[in-house]
């Protein structure tokens, strides 16, 4: 038989009848003991749940049974700690003496311990639990091209197995099967398993990571722009409840797409005052990508060498691209270094008027490159910032938007797009980078822009729901 000893880990009658045990264990060949130690939160559900399941009747800590493994059936009750002295004197004439104030000691180690313990359990079980990545309006090509980026190893490394969860509404069912198919055929190494979603009441269940792809398809010609708005807070009105509801508490919510993903952030965040506002971003980084292809261009060198282009601003909406600390690794001059040696971008660019009349003049251009893309370039997006936010920007700006806190003079409460750096699993904003009068004068239009956008929003929810706004 194998003594079964239970009680709270911060009991001072646990501990005592545990030493006993292990008295008993390792001086009688016979006598086995297993231990049980609960967390006090826990103790009172486990065991109400023991004696309902065996119709036992016992209400202290601890609580000790015989498990007769030869015979079957359920254990024999032997009670609480008194009732296990008496059984260790009747039996074989052995007592405990130990002192109350020994017990509370031991007991004050045995809650120690078993706090260590369960932390070293939930470390290792994320080990191999899976992460959870929810992907809303999952039908849009974006997502066929983000899914083998996040599945092939090198967002989250090689040691990360990831859940995919595909959301999308019910018109979209067949397209999201047949991409549960082909990602399940391509057998990733890493791609635990990929589902698809169209009720929203599973939305976002556990989730550690979601990328929120919704868009609408802007016509002005239409209707106006504050119906647009309109829609986008709706949609954000549906998914924040049901995030704050089924996601972990740390979950991060990357906001993409090519419309309105600094409205998009700000109303989430809105919406979700329980999630950290630092873990509600909007990517920038296709515009800095075309940007930098744009200038590499220019410059008849590799994309991959200009680095520190920013994206100030409203992401899908009117942003501004800042060369003044962009840097150039790699190009053919007169002046050759290491591979870490850099040139000033704009000391390289001669053509000064090119600068001002045709970069510059030429964002409609590369919002029409960024706007048109099939899917690749903002899939790429969201894989490269994911990468960083779990790996690190080591010496390179990142735009980012975020949930202004003044910095830069830029009003508080609405996602702007600023310069960040990606560090230990976190983001901090470049607050010590210098911007010029010009500069400035820019980003001061800009906020006000996103000020407006979001007052328009949230008038228009307020008209919708009177009595929720007040």
């Amino acid at each position: 038989a194998v003594a079964i000893f239970t009680g709270k880990a911060n009991c001072p009658y646990y501990a005592k009848a545990e030493l006993l045990a292990d008295y008993l264990q390792a001086n009688l060949p016979n006598f086995r003991v297993h231990k049980i130690t609960q967390h006090p939160d826990k103790w009172e559900q486990w065991l109400h749940d023991i004696c309902e399941t065996n119709g036992w009747e016992h209400s202290q800590s601890p609580i000790i049974w015989r498990e007769l493994l030869d015979r079957g059936g359920k254990g024999q009750l032997l009670g609480g700690l008194n009732d296990f002295l008496e059984y260790a004197q009747q039996y074989y004439g052995i007592t405990s003496m130990m002192l109350s104030e020994e017990m509370s000691d031991i007991a004050e180690e045995n809650l120690q311990a078993h706090l260590e313990i369960v932390k070293e359990d939930e470390e290792i079980k994320s080990l191999i639990k899976p992460m959870q990545i929810w992907i809303t309006s999952a039908s849009v090509p974006i997502c066929y091209h983000l899914i083998p980026m996040l599945a092939n190893g090198e967002v989250f490394g090689m040691t990360t197995e990831i859940s995919i969860h595909l959301l999308d509404t019910e018109q979209f069912k067949e397209i999201l099967h047949s991409v549960v198919m082909e990602a399940e055929d391509m057998a990733f190494p890493l791609l635990r398993s990929i589902s698809e979603h169209t009720k929203l009441d599973q939305a976002f269940i556990d989730a550690d990571i979601i990328i929120v792809l919704d868009d609408v398809l802007l016509n002005l010609e239409v209707q106006s722009l504050e119906n647009y708005i309109r829609e986008v807070s709706e949609i954000c009105q549906v998914y924040a409840p049901l995030i704050e509801k089924n996601a972990k508490s740390e979950v991060k919510v990357i906001s993409s797409g090519k419309t309105f993903a600094n409205l998009k952030a700000t109303m989430l965040r809105t919406y979700s005052p329980s999630i950290r506002p630092e873990n509600i971003i909007a990517i920038a980084t296709s515009w800095e990508s075309a940007a930098k292809a744009m200038l590499a261009r220019k410059l008849n060198m590799n994309t991959a060498g200009v680095k520190d282009v920013i994206v100030w601003g409203n992401i899908t909406g009117s942003n501004y691209i800042d060369l003044s600390h962009a840097k150039l690794y790699g190009y053919d001059c007169a002046i050759r270094g290491p591979a870490n040696f850099q040139r000033p971008l704009l000391n390289m660019i001669y053509d000064s008027e090119w600068i001002h009349s045709e970069f510059l003049s030429a964002q409609s251009t590369l919002s029409c490159r960024v706007s048109l893309c099939t899917g690749m370039l903002p899939a790429h997006a969201v894989a490269t910032v994911l990468r960083y936010w779990y790996h690190g920007s080591p010496e390179e700006i990142i735009s980012v938007g975020i949930l202004s806190e003044g910095q830069f003079c830029v009003p508080e409460g609405i996602v702007f797009s600023m310069p960040v750096r990606f560090q230990n699993g976190h983001w901090k904003v470049m607050t010590e980078l210098e911007i010029n009068e010009t500069t400035q004068k820019v980003l001061g239009r800009l906020s006000h822009e996103l000020v407006q956008e979001k007052l328009v929003a949230l008038k228009e929810i307020n008209e919708m729901h009177p009595y929720e706004a007040e």
